[in-house]
């Protein structure tokens, strides 16, 4: 016999899904920013260099 469905359990676990997600699209942005700065931030030193030069 089938069971009968719990609506409420299956909506809580699709909100955690999506919620989860969502949390790791955020870290994904966030370290894809913090790469980006790190590179800003060496590679502006090297371009002052090369106009030294």
């Amino acid at each position: 016999m089938a069971f009968k469905p719990n609506y409420n359990q299956q909506r809580a676990e699709r909100t955690r899904a999506k919620e989860q997600k969502k949390q790791e699209k955020l870290q994904k942005r966030q370290e894809e920013s913090e790469r980006r700065k790190s590179e800003q931030q060496g590679e502006a030193p090297a371009a002052d260099g090369a106009t030294e030069e």
